[in-house]
């Protein structure tokens, strides 16, 4: 079958993701491909959002969501047979073009495969070299043929290592968009107008929620002690997640004791409701940073991962995106065992109640909005793979 050489209609392009982030950014990739070229043909790994793109699925990106290296070993079959399909596919058919979607343990092994094979590379969602085993420049240089980067200060990054790379902007500058106004949420969950409404993110993982839940909703109480009628508390409850899981890690606990919701539907229309948040630090923390909310970032794991994790991050400054962005202290971060309900709370207190500290914030949150880059990241990366693709054309 040679039909994968012709440089023409129903070119085959794969793509690979690992995670639920780069599933989503990857089917928006896709889609903006399509747009402009509807004859590519598209398969390898990934989930749901891949595959309503119209992906075909060589293998689910699921049976490898694994996070610690014990993790890793127990899934190791599934990550040698995802390996297997993928190469397999790479030399029956020579894709045109190999997308990686971050994940780069797995891809740039598999990108040492595709360039033996003569196939294009094009790294979409740079791996976050920056923080720790940046030695992995090398390896990206050597082996792809062009980079997307979605935050502004990775492009500085590559460049003091001798790499141009392409800044595309952020992709969820275009999915970060509430449903609701936060007027229409509160009647919709029949909350008086005037409450503050606080979001309470412990996360979406089990051990995140049994981690800092408990502590999260303390903190409520203490913000709360004095004027309970002040305030609503609001707890999203994540597709993954059981009630009972979060009834387990203290909520039942505050049924009488706290005005909360627990809520399932339009997360971004529970974000953007909120006068302030708390949260554990990751992708939500841009995602509140993108919708201008106030939030004390948090971040807790275990004391052994902890001390590893600090011999191997190197020159960061800070944990959360918001403040690695601004180059400076935008939002609290509560690190270890900073993050206490005493302290959660003064600084929700702080961000609440201090018109100038809250001024402050939000003027810092609307310049890590600016550096974002305006919406249309997925339409931005999509021209660099067509670029891939059409140079593939003329030279190949």
């Amino acid at each position: 079958m040679d039909n994968h050489n012709e440089h023409g209609p129903g070119r085959e392009v794969m793509i690979v993701a690992g995670e639920a982030s780069g599933d989503m950014h990857g089917a928006n990739l896709v889609r903006a491909m399509l747009a402009r070229n509807p004859d590519l043909r598209f398969c390898g790994m990934g989930s749901t959002e891949l595959q309503c793109a119209g992906v075909e699925l060589l293998y689910e990106a699921a049976k490898l969501a694994v996070v610690g290296a014990i993790e890793v070993l127990s899934h190791l079959g599934d990550i040698l047979r995802a390996r297997r399909a993928l190469i397999e596919r790479m030399r029956e058919r020579r894709p045109s073009l190999l997308i990686l979607i971050d994940y780069p343990d797995f891809n740039l092994l598999l990108a040492k495969k595709a360039k033996k094979l003569g196939i294009p590379i094009f790294y979409y969602i740079s791996p976050q070299v920056w923080a720790w085993r940046s030695g992995r420049v090398r390896s990206i240089k050597r082996l792809t043929d062009r980079v997307a980067v979605i935050l502004p200060f990775e492009q500085a990054f590559y460049a003091r290592h001798g790499m141009q790379v392409d800044f595309v902007g952020h992709p969820l500058m275009d999915t970060v968009k509430p449903g609701l106004s936060p007027t229409e949420f509160k009647a919709l969950h029949g909350i008086e107008p005037t409450r503050k409404l606080v979001g309470l993110l412990p996360g979406s993982r089990r051990k995140e929620i049994a981690a800092l839940l408990p502590d999260f909703l303390a903190a409520a109480e203490l913000l709360a002690k004095d004027h309970p009628y002040d305030y609503t508390f609001l707890i999203p409850q994540a597709p993954t997640i059981a009630r009972s899981l979060l009834e387990e890690h203290g909520l039942a606990a505050w049924n009488n004791r706290l005005d909360y919701r627990v809520i399932t539907e339009d997360r971004y229309a529970m974000m953007a409701a909120c006068d302030a948040a708390v949260a554990a630090s990751g992708t939500v923390i841009l995602e509140l940073a993108i919708l201008g909310i106030p939030t004390v970032a948090t971040y807790r794991i275990s004391r052994h991962t902890y001390w590893m994790g600090k011999l191997l991050i190197r020159n960061v400054r800070f944990f959360s995106l918001v403040n690695l962005i601004g180059e400076r202290l935008i939002i609290p971060e509560l690190l270890q065992d900073a993050a206490n309900p005493e302290q959660i709370a003064k600084e929700l207190h702080k961000m609440l109640e201090d018109k100038r500290a809250r001024e402050l914030i939000l003027a810092g949150l609307l310049e890590v909005r600016q550096r974002l880059g305006a919406p249309g990241a997925s339409d931005r990366a999509a021209t660099v793979a067509l670029e891939i693709l059409n140079n593939e054309q003329i030279h190949g």
